[in-house]
């Protein structure tokens, strides 16, 4: 089974807006086990985004499109579809009933455009719209399907995973689970060495590789009759994969580094606090990104001026005189220092030059330090994260974040 993707909307082509849905639904077709070999994106024009559903319908089982289901004149997807295939429209009652109680809600005054929006083409299946007004809709007809679901993606993500996913498992026979390694500390092409042979001898389940920035995740996919035996397939491999690779592995399934700190702290009883030079409070954020992170995340500490070092975090001036703000003994000292202020278990230090200038030949642009401080475990780590390149501030900066992260996760679990 093929499939292709068309995103609707003026704005992306502009580049007013990212195409976030296309990343999404390729990921999420591909865990379904449906092909794809083409994807486009079309403005607000009736015409053009016929001509590219013709060409789409010509090569593919199943065309998804995005956007254009609003209630304004340039919201034209399924007025095209209906007209492609020679449909009338029709409403939605519960997607009127919809409309009209939230417009009652809000007292707000509704004009007819607003019913655009519960118009869909005769016959098609609808698709609730559980995080917005436009419902979702699939047109299926002489063999071909096309599945429309509305722009903004807070609304189509979980659309598609709670109501269209399923839809199309019954098309593609039978179930594909997935499981997912997180891995970092291995780069991409090593991984791949590594893993090599299971990758290119296993075909059910798969094992595909997939870079991320300063880290690399592993899928394993497997498709069969029921959930259980599909994971039956999944298991071995992932226990597989995790031996070869080793502590590297930092979760499956787990969703992010972050995710894995908080869950190990939690899991442990502890809590743990931030001090940070370069990354300006990057770590800070990441733990603070997930929920639930109050119970584990003291606080943080954004100490760019070296009085600033000295005054809240106990740093030596002796020592930054002698070794300077970007070192070893420094980030230990900053460690150790945002324990004491805050009565945390486990503390971070980072500091580092992110550039574009304040390097020197002794201290270059992407040398950074970062410690760690409990009383189970303790480290310091120097990292040279420049590779060369102009403007990769930002890459400096949120890689030894995740090496933060990473140094923290590792002390929850030892203590």
């Amino acid at each position: 089974m093929v499939a292709e993707i068309i995103c609707v909307g003026t704005e992306l082509l502009l580049g007013d807006i990212v195409n976030t849905n296309a990343a999404f639904l390729s990921k999420e077709l591909a865990a379904l086990g449906i092909s794809m070999y083409h994807q486009s994106v079309v403005g607000d024009n009736a015409e053009r985004l016929k001509e590219s559903l013709a060409l789409a319908l010509s090569r593919a089982d199943i065309v998804l499109t995005t956007g254009g289901l609003g209630p304004t004149y340039d919201d034209l997807t399924k007025k095209t579809v209906a007209d492609y295939f020679g449909l009338d429209m029709e409403l939605h009652e519960p997607s009127v009933k919809k409309i009209e109680a939230l417009f009652q809600r809000r007292n707000w005054p509704m004009t007819p455009n607003n019913m655009l929006q519960a118009l869909v083409p005769s016959g098609s299946i609808v698709f609730f719209n559980d995080y917005g007004l436009a419902p979702g809709v699939a047109v299926e007809n002489g063999g071909k399907t096309v599945i429309m679901m509305p722009g903004p993606p807070s609304e189509m993500r979980p659309m598609f995973i709670e109501r269209i996913s399923p839809y199309l498992q019954q098309k593609t026979g039978g179930i594909i689970r997935s499981k997912t390694l997180f891995i970092f500390g291995m780069g991409e092409s090593s991984v791949e060495d590594t893993l090599r042979e299971l990758m290119t001898t296993s075909a059910n389940p798969t094992v595909a590789p997939y870079a991320k920035q300063g880290e690399v995740q592993v899928r394993v996919s497997a498709k069969a009759d029921s959930e259980a035996e599909a994971l039956a397939l999944i298991d071995p491999v992932v226990e597989q994969i995790k031996q070869k690779l080793g502590s590297v592995v930092y979760g499956v399934d787990i969703g992010s580094m972050q995710n894995a700190l908080v869950t190990a702290l939690k899991q442990k009883g502890l809590v743990c606090a931030t001090a940070e030079s370069c990354t300006g409070g990057l770590v800070s954020a990441a733990i603070t990104d997930i929920p639930g992170a109050s119970a584990v995340f003291a606080g943080g500490v954004c100490t760019y001026a070296n009085a600033l070092k000295t005054k809240l975090l106990g740093v030596g001036e002796d020592t930054l005189n002698r070794d300077g703000a970007v070192s070893a003994e420094t980030a230990r000292q900053m460690a150790q220092g945002v324990r004491a202020l805050t009565g945390a278990d486990i503390g971070v230090g980072v500091t580092g030059i992110a550039g574009p200038d304040g390097g020197s030949d002794e201290k270059p642009v992407g040398l950074v330090y970062i410690a760690v401080s409990s009383p189970a475990h303790s480290d310091v780590k120097k990292l040279m994260l420049s590779r060369g390149h102009k403007n990769e501030r930002n890459s400096i900066r949120s890689i030894a974040a995740l090496h933060a992260l990473s140094m923290m996760l590792e002390a929850a679990r030892k203590a």
